[in-house]
């Protein structure tokens, strides 16, 4: 008897570490490019002066996060007005590049970012690096979580 549930719970746990596992995708590569896809959108937007375009890529919620020098957002309402009032024109704003370092899956529908952004604008030239928490919400990847420094 002792060992039938020895061997059951020996049964169990290998599987229920084997399903955790499979979270993971094995090839996140088409993940990946969709992901990377957001940020080419997000650039262009940024750079054609279009804020609002460029918010698309975050996720539209009150528990989106944006924490950078000055503190932590809630909110993507709050983050669009803290893009407004610190990018006022298209001179403020000036070019957008980004470099994505790496994108490390967390599960099939989620995912997080290393990058770098370097920001060309007429009052100076600023740069830094982010980390970016993304989940897959209705079908499209979104930003959740933005950590930016620099």
């Amino acid at each position: 008897m002792k060992k039938s549930i020895v061997f059951l719970l020996l049964f169990s746990t290998f599987f229920s570490c084997k399903s955790k596992q499979n979270l993971i995708p094995q090839d996140f590569s088409k993940e990946s490019i969709e992901i990377k896809k957001v940020m080419q959108a997000q650039e262009i937007a940024w750079n054609d002066g279009d804020i609002e375009t460029f918010m698309l890529g975050y996720w539209k919620s009150e528990k989106m996060t944006f924490a950078g020098a000055k503190g932590i957002t809630y909110g993507w309402e709050q983050t669009l007005r803290n893009y407004k009032k610190g990018y006022p024109d298209v001179d403020a704003m000036g070019q957008l590049k980004f470099t994505v370092t790496e994108i490390f899956p967390i599960s099939e529908n989620a995912a997080y970012l290393l990058g770098k952004y370097e920001l060309f604008a007429k009052d100076g030239n600023s740069s830094g690096y982010f980390t970016l928490v993304w989940r897959k919400i209705n079908g499209a990847w979104k930003i959740v979580s933005d950590h930016t420094s620099g």
